[in-house]
């Protein structure tokens, strides 16, 4: 019977189990500025869902 040559430590082991990885951030086209920005985030000139929330100087 197979019997591995070295003991597999505890965080080998857990870095291999592991699901995490980078996910890209969700980037969408805005109609209104013409830009590309982050969902759910108001762009750098100041719209939200296509209406205007800040005003940037």
């Amino acid at each position: 019977m197979a019997v591995p040559a070295r003991h597999t430590s505890t965080s080998k082991k857990n870095k291999r189990r592991t699901h995490y990885k980078l996910t890209a951030p969700s980037v969408t086209f805005d109609e209104t500025t013409g830009d590309y920005s982050r969902s759910h985030r108001v762009s750098l000139k100041g719209y939200y869902k296509g209406r205007k929330v800040r005003d940037v100087k």
